[in-house]
């Protein structure tokens, strides 16, 4: 499905949603996107993704902060509270049961289209990425498993190796696949980038 029939879907099926929820669902448009930008997201791949875990200002459940993360891995969900308790709220992919991470962190610092090189622990799992790592990783663009953005988690000073980053396997959203990290759909991990500052407050639970 091209992004255009995807929107226009996202569109029709709003206000089903909305009867559905009591008019607590509202669409949240596409940010606006570089010309680097779009020239890379024109070549990722595309995918028919649940409505429900399409992008949609919500009534805020988490009771946190403006400006805090909350990550549901249990639902798939990825809210950025709001002033006025509401919350901006993004489909997801988490990590499996046995590669998955909670807890509370920091974004410590903030990537457009990074550079991937794939931890210790992982190429210890899947030695076929040894040579990804012994060449320095994986250049960002299209076919970077990191996507358009990556916010990288600390505890303190310290490295959670866990990020919330794009990804060019959208199919996967609202799935339970990763290996850790929180995945979302380039065009929303974007908008979450335009929206989150260094030293956000990240919950995972």
């Amino acid at each position: 499905m091209t992004r255009t029939a995807q929107l226009l879907f996202g569109v029709l099926a709003l206000p089903f949603v909305v009867l559905v929820a009591g008019c607590t669902y509202q669409a949240v448009p596409d940010p606006a996107v570089s010309a680097k930008d779009a020239e890379f997201l024109a070549v990722v791949a595309t995918a028919d993704i649940d409505p429900d875990f399409h992008r949609y200002r919500v009534d805020d459940p988490t009771g946190q902060d403006p400006g805090t993360i909350v990550v549901d891995t249990q639902h798939r969900y990825l809210y950025l509270v709001e002033p006025n308790k509401k919350a901006i709220r993004y489909g997801v992919a988490v990590g499996s049961e046995a590669y998955g991470w909670t807890g509370t962190a920091r974004v410590a610092r903030m990537a457009e289209w990074p550079r991937w090189v794939p931890p210790a622990d992982m190429v210890e799992r899947w030695p076929h990425l040894r040579p990804t790592l012994a060449a320095g990783g994986v250049e960002g663009g299209p076919d970077n498993p990191l996507g358009a953005r990556a916010l990288y988690l600390y505890q303190g000073d310290k490295d959670t190796l866990y990020r919330i980053h794009g990804t060019n396997e959208p199919s996967k959203i609202g799935r339970s696949v990763s290996s850790g990290c929180i995945r979302m759909t380039d065009i929303d991990v974007i908008d979450l980038y335009n929206r989150v500052k260094v030293g956000a407050k990240v919950i995972v639970m």
